[in-house]
Order: C-alpha cells, then structure tokens, then sequence
C-alpha cells in the first residue's frame, strides 16, 4: 500500500511524541515559533481571499466561508511538510506513548506548554509586523472582515467556544492522522485540506489561529480587551481543542488499536 494502516498510525504518532519528548526546550520554542507564524499565514491569506468578496458574503455566505476556509490549510501543510511544532496537533501525537507508558505526563504537560507559548510568539509576530505593520490588511473590505471576526470570536459564551474548539481540533487532529497516513506529499496536502477547509468553513474555534485573528483585531482598533481575548476565547478554545485531540483523536484511536 502506499498509504498507512489505521493501526500504523497509531504507532507512528507514538513515536514521533517520543522523538519530540527529547527536543530541548530552545528547539521546541523554535519549531513553535515557526508552527504559530505557519498557521497565521493561513489566517492571512484567508481574510485577504475569503475576506476581499463582500458582495459574494451578503449573497451567497456559504461560498464566502468556503472561500475563506479552501486557503487557510496551507497553515497546516507547512506544519505537516516543512516541519514544526503545533499546540493543537500535539494534543493528540502524545497521548498513546503516555497511555502505553512509554511517557510520562510530564513530558506531555512539557511539551505542550512550550509549544503552546512559541505558537503564540509566531502568531502575534505574524499579526503585528507582517500584517498590521505593514497594512497590507488595512483597508475596506477586509479591515471590517478582521474586526467583525475579532468580535464574533469574543461574543460566544464559554460553552459555545469550548465546543467548537472540541470540533476544530478533533477535524484537525484527524487532518494530521491522514498525512501521517500519506507516504507522498500530494497525499499529505489533500489528507489535510479537506478536514482543515471543513473546520474553517464550519466556524470551529483553533487556539492558535485565534492567537493571531483576534489579536490582529486589536491591533486594528477592534473594542477587544486583554481580558475578553483570554477568558472569552483562548481559554475555551484551548480546554476544547486539548478535549478534541486528545480524546477524540488520541484517546479512541490508542483505545481501538491498544498500541503497546
């Protein structure tokens, strides 16, 4: 075959958190780093895209969010391809080496806690000198794209943002589940696109992306605090995107295969 079993993935994502269990913590920062500004790139292209069609959103919404949706996987492709470190992917990578015992919690909480505060480093880098610096963003339509989502994305009560950010991440989980299926890069990029332009369009909360989106609002002059960013939206987004993958995705699949 020249894809992975189900069972092999399984082993795979097992490994790979053992081999990511032993970066130090400079390597992870940097990978981190590059995984948040890789994600924020997808955010970029997608306002300036799915953003940039006004007359298509007050017409026909849906192709509107399908547009916006279709260009934010490069993000993730570039994770998956070039190589970095992602919060929300990891959630899931870590879960059967430590059910098996094959780690510790502690190299999880570890690693997840490095990698989630590089993410943020690359997105609000990405939002602050690569957008709003240079104002690429900083007219109409997408100006009022950037701050209508900043407020929609702080407007949701915890439960919502929480289950949505189960959603995003057990769709992205499972978009990484298939590249490591895929043995040829054509495979990792359609393994990936579907799962990742179906969260987008759908409207599922990723922490991540959200580091750069609501941030980017901020910047813009969005009525957004400090306070309604964390506790409106990262903190919900985040405890359901941990839910997604690693239980979803990490947990059911290690509890199918029973990997040792």
């Amino acid at each position: 075959m020249n894809y992975f079993s189900p069972h092999e993935i399984v082993e795979i994502a097992a490994i790979s958190s053992e081999k990511k269990a032993k970066y130090t913590t400079q390597k992870l920062l940097i990978l981190s780093f590059m995984a948040g500004a890789y994600i924020a790139f997808g955010g970029l292209l997608a306002i300036a895209i799915g953003g940039g069609v006004p007359g298509i959103k007050a017409e026909n919404p849906g192709i509107a969010k399908f547009l916006f949706g279709s260009v934010f996987p490069i993000g993730l492709m570039l994770v998956a391809i070039a190589g970095a470190e992602l919060f929300t992917g990891n959630t899931a990578y870590f879960i059967p080496a430590v059910n098996s015992n094959r780690l510790k919690r502690k190299d999880l909480f570890r690693n997840w806690g490095i990698v989630y505060f590089g993410n943020f480093l690359g997105a609000i880098f990405l939002a602050y000198f690569i957008t709003y610096l240079t104002g690429i963003l900083n007219s109409e339509p997408w100006l009022t794209s950037i701050i209508e989502i900043g407020l929609t994305k702080t407007s949701s009560p915890f439960y919502k943002t929480f289950l949505k950010g189960i959603g995003c991440n057990w769709l992205v989980c499972l978009a990484m589940w298939q590249a490591m299926a895929a043995k040829e890069i054509i495979g990792k990029i359609i393994g990936i696109w579907f799962p990742v332009m179906a969260f987008v369009a759908l409207g599922f909360e990723h922490s991540i992306a959200n580091m750069y989106f609501i941030p980017l609002a901020m910047f813009e002059g969005a009525g957004i605090t400090i306070s309604s960013f964390i506790f409106k939206n990262l903190i919900p987004a985040t405890l359901g995107n941990i839910i997604g993958g690693a239980f979803f995705v990490g947990g059911l699949y290690y509890k199918a295969y029973n990997v040792k």
